[in-house]
């Protein structure tokens, strides 16, 4: 008779807890619960409740690898915070501090090395140009932007960057890109539209998207590495969400007027799917189209603590085995 491991390659093991990165068609028995369970492959995407964040606040920063692996950093409360907090799946955890406080802050990044970039904080009503780069342990100011800005969209990891856009006095809306190298900020190809408030997704600084945008604008734009192409709209028009994935494989998701829906890109186009449980805007961003995060924000208007985690399509989700 042939056995699960002829066929899988792999015993079924006994463990007390769950796997935390389970592959489709894995088996296992969890001592614990006393129950055989395995990873299936999801036929939808969907949003389940994660741990809630130690301080409930909107705007902040984000970078993640993700839904078990994130970092979130500043926001605001009520004014500007400098807190700092790190998710293992579970639970957030309080670490230490941005070295300046701001809400509206871009970021890039994992869990372990992330970059935090512009904002907005008392001293700089008018936004920040300050960036500071995160070590797994402690947060370093670096070189700044050469423009000082803030509610800019990003995309790209911590030695490789893109700032796009963002809101400065005058005139409001910019179409400002810079690019990050790991040492210094340099300014590249503007944006085809102007806008703040938009989202963004990406690799590095030569492959990168960005959609949405103030005024409620659907229009998306593809970055590649040299200038910026139009390319198609998101179905709903809306500012202040968040972006999740790279250049061709993307998520938008929430945002103001207050909505909780997210869509897929394909890279070529968007596809409306399961919205978020409650909808909201200016969350704290991170993950991938197949595994992301979304924490904190606004809704209409009290300032939350909630985190919500995102199982694409086809990715494994743990299911328990039964006789029935």
């Amino acid at each position: 008779m042939t056995t699960y491991k002829e066929i899988n390659g792999t015993n079924i093991e006994a463990v007390s807890t769950d796997p935390a990165n389970p592959v489709t068609g894995q088996v296992w028995y969890n001592t614990t619960d006393n129950v055989v369970k395995g990873a299936a492959a999801t036929t939808v995407g969907a949003w389940a409740t994660g741990g809630n964040l130690n301080l409930a606040r909107y705007a902040l920063g984000g970078a993640g690898a993700d839904n078990t692996s994130a970092l979130v950093f500043g926001g605001y409360p009520s004014g500007p915070t400098a807190a700092t907090e790190s998710y293992n799946g579970a639970s957030w955890t309080e670490v230490n501090d941005l070295n300046s406080a701001r809400g509206y802050i871009g970021g890039t990044g994992t869990q372990t090395a992330a970059l935090g970039f512009g904002g907005s904080s008392s001293p700089e009503p008018a936004g920040s140009a300050k960036t500071e780069s995160w070590n797994g342990t402690s947060w370093t100011e670096v070189n700044d932007l050469n423009t000082a800005r803030f509610i800019t969209a990003s995309a790209g990891i911590q030695t490789s960057s893109l700032a796009i856009a963002g809101y400065r006095p005058s005139p409001n809306a910019s179409a400002i890109t810079e690019s990050w190298n790991g040492t210094s900020w340099t300014e590249v190809s503007d944006l085809n539209t102007s806008r703040w408030g938009n989202a963004g997704a990406g690799e590095d600084n030569t492959s990168a998207l960005t959609f949405g945008g103030y005024p409620t604008l659907t229009v998306t734009e593809s970055w590649n590495g040299s200038s910026w192409t139009e390319v198609n709209d998101l179905n709903s028009g809306r500012f202040n969400l968040v972006g999740a994935g790279i250049k061709t494989a993307a998520l938008a998701i929430g945002g103001e007027p207050a909505t909780g829906k997210t869509e897929e890109w394909n890279g070529t186009s968007w596809t409306e799917t399961a919205d978020l449980s409650t909808g909201r805007w200016n969350m704290g961003p991170g993950g991938t189209q197949a595994s992301a995060i979304v924490a904190g924000g606004l809704i209409n208007p009290p300032v939350s603590a909630a985190t919500e985690e995102w199982t694409g399509a086809g990715s494994p989700l743990t299911v328990t085995f039964t006789d029935s």
